[in-house]
C-alpha cells in the first residue's frame, strides 16, 4: 500500500512538473519531446555518446533532456565546458546525489560526490596526504615500479598463450592504490581480493549518469533488478564492507606523523591535531571510508582500462607498436626497466598515451555536476538545481582542434613540428575545473611506467584475426572496450 501510494505522489509531481515547466524560464532546446513521468530516459541507449553527438547537431552546443523529472542540461564543444567548469566555477562545481551513494547512507561524504565546506576539507586533505606520500615524486614512482615488476613477471607467465589482460590489470593497479590507502599489495591469485575486483567492475559498468535508478531510487523496491539498483546496492556495501575491516585492521595510535604508513594513519593524524586544537572539522569515519572508496575506485578501474584500451590499440597498429619499442631501445636500452626519470626522454610514448587517452575517452560524460543558482548561460535560463553533464568526447574528438583525422588513432598530433610534445588545452581526459580529478598525477605516472616496461619486454600480438572490425565497448562511467585476447610475447 505504502508502495502504491509513493507512485500516485510521484506520478502526481511529475505531471505538475512537466506542466509547470512549460510555463517556466526559456531552457535550453530539447531534441525530443519528453514522455510523460520518465521525460527522456526511455529514449536513451546503452551507449549514448552517439545520440548526444546527433542531438548536438540538432540543437546546438547546449540542449535539455529531462531525465524523470530532473532537467539535465548537456554541454558540449571545450569553449562551453571550460566557461562553465573553470570561469563559472563558483555556480557549477556541486555534485547531485547518486543512487549507488544514497544506497549506503554516504551521500555527501568523501571527495568525489561530497560538496560545500565538507568538499572543501576532504580534498584539502586528501591532496595534502596524496602529496606527503610522493603524489609525481621518485617515493610513488618506486611503489608503481615494485608494483610493475610483479605485473611483468604475470605477463612472463602467461608464456605467449593467449589471455585476457584485464582482471589482472584491475588487479595490479588496484594494488598501488592499496599500498596507499592501507600500505599493503595482494597477490595476484588472492581469491578474496579478486571477488573484490569483480565486484568493483561490476559495479562500475552497472552505472551511467543516466541511470534510471539515479532519479527513481524507489525502483529497488521492485521485484526483481531490471534496472540493477539491488546489485549496485549489493556491490556497494560488500566494497564498503571490506574498506571498513581495513580501517578496523590498519588504524593504530600514532602520534608521530614521521611513523605514518598509510592514508588511515595520516587521515586520523589530522583529524585529531584538529580536535586537540578546537578546530572545527568535518574529518571522521565515514568521510574517511568514503575517501578511501572514492580512490580505490576512480583509481583503478580508469587507469587500468586505459592501459587495456592502448594496449588494443597497439593490436590494430603494429607500426605504432614497433615504433614505441624503437624509441624505448634508443633511450633506454633493454638492461634495465624505465623509470620515471626516462619519461622527458620517451616523447612518443607520451603521445601514444594521450592519444590512447583522447581517442578512447573513457569517461565521456565526465561526472554530473549541479546548478547552485539561476544563472544565464548562452542566452537560456539554467535554473537552481539543473544537473549539468559535460560531454567531454566534444573536445577531445573535435575536428576543428585534431584535424579531419580526429577519430584514427595518430599520437603524432601530439609531437610539433620541433619532436617536442605539445598538448593542447582541449586534451582533457581527467576533466577540468575544480572538480578535476584527485588522482590525475598518480594516474599520469602510472600510465607511462606499466606501458613503458610492458612495451620494453614484451611484443603484443593479437589472439584472433578480428581486429578490422569494428570495436564494440561495455559502457558505464567508464567506457572499455569488450574483452578480448592477445599474446604477449617476450622480447629478446
Amino acid at each position: 500500500m505504502e508502495l502504491t501510494t509513493l507512485l500516485v505522489a510521484a506520478i502526481v509531481f511529475l505531471i505538475a512538473f512537466f506542466w509547470l515547466r512549460r510555463q517556466g524560464p526559456r531552457v535550453p532546446p530539447s531534441p525530443l519531446r519528453p514522455l510523460p513521468i520518465v521525460g527522456h530516459l526511455f529514449y536513451m541507449a546503452s551507449d549514448c555518446r552517439s545520440q548526444f553527438l546527433e542531438w548536438r547537431e540538432r540543437c546546438g552546443d547546449i540542449y535539455s533532456l529531462y531525465l524523470g523529472g530532473t532537467l539535465v542540461v548537456v554541454l558540449n564543444g571545450f569553449d562551453l565546458i571550460k566557461e562553465v567548469l573553470v570561469k563559472k566555477a563558483d555556480i557549477f562545481s556541486d555534485r547531485p546525489s547518486y543512487f549507488a551513494n544514497e544506497s549506503v547512507g554516504m551521500n555527501d561524504k568523501g571527495v568525489i560526490f561530497s560538496n560545500g565546506a565538507n568538499w572543501k576539507e576532504q580534498r584539502s586533505v586528501g591532496l595534502s596526504i596524496l602529496r606527503a606520500f610522493g603524489m609525481g615524486k621518485n617515493l610513488l614512482a618506486e611503489k608503481i615500479q615494485d608494483e610493475v615488476a610483479c605485473y611483468i613477471k604475470y605477463l612472463a607467465s602467461l608464456s605467449g598463450k593467449p589471455a585476457d589482460i584485464r582482471v589482472m590489470t584491475n588487479i595490479s593497479t588496484a594494488n598501488i592504490i592499496c599500498s596507499i590507502l592501507i600500505g599493503h599489495r595482494f597477490e595476484y591469485d588472492d581469491k578474496e581480493f579478486q571477488e573484490l575486483m569483480h565486484k568493483l567492475t561490476s559495479l562500475v559498468n552497472d552505472q551511467q549518469n543516466t541511470s534510471v535508478v539515479n532519479f527513481f531510487y524507489w525502483l529497488k523496491f521492485l521485484p526483481g533488478d531490471l534496472f540493477m539498483a539491488k546489485r549496485i546496492e549489493r556491490n556497494m556495501r560488500a566494497i564498503m564492507s571490506l574498506l571498513m575491516q581495513f580501517i578496523e585492521e590498519k588504524s593504530r595510535h600514532v602520534d608521530n606523523a614521521d611513523d605514518v604508513c598509510n592514508l588511515i594513519d595520516a587521515y586520523l593524524i589530522e583529524r585529531n591535531k584538529k580536535i586537540q586544537s578546537g578546530e572545527p572539522t568535518s574529518l571522521d569515519d565515514q568521510n574517511l571510508l568514503k575517501i578511501m572508496m572514492d580512490l580505490f575506485a576512480a583509481g583503478t578501474e580508469t587507469t587500468s582500462t586505459t592501459i587495456y584500451w592502448c594496449i588494443l590499440y597497439m593490436l590494430r597498429h603494429p607500426d605504432v607498436q614497433e615504433k614505441v619499442y624503437q624509441e624505448i631501445k634508443d633511450k633506454v636500452g633493454t638492461d634495465r626497466a624505465p623509470t620515471i626519470q626516462d619519461k622527458t626522454q620517451l616523447v612518443y610514448l607520451n603521445a601514444v598515451i594521450m592519444e590512447a587517452q583522447r581517442l578512447a575517452s573513457i569517461v565521456p560524460l565526465s561526472l554530473t555536476h549541479i546548478c547552485s543558482e539561476e544563472v544565464t548561460l548562452n542566452g537560456y535560463t539554467i535554473p537552481k538545481g539543473t544537473y549539468i553533464l559535460p560531454n567531454l568526447d566534444t573536445a577531445l574528438h573535435d575536428k576543428a582542434t585534431w584535424g579531419e583525422d580526429a577519430s584514427s588513432f595518430r599520437p603524432e598530433r601530439f609531437i610539433d613540428d620541433h619532436g617536442k610534445l605539445q598538448i593542447p588545452e582541449q586534451f582533457i581526459p581527467f576533466g577540468i575545473g575544480r572538480r578535476v580529478c584527485l588522482g590525475e598525477a598518480i594516474a599520469k605516472m602510472e600510465l607511462f611506467l606499466f606501458l613503458a616496461t610492458m612495451f620494453q619486454r614484451f611484443h603484443f600480438l593479437p589472439a584472433a584475426s578480428c581486429l578490422n572490425q569494428p570495436i564494440k565497448c561495455d559502457c558505464g562511467i567508464v567506457i572499455a572496450p569488450k574483452p578480448y585476447k592477445v599474446k604477449a610475447i617476450e622480447r629478446r
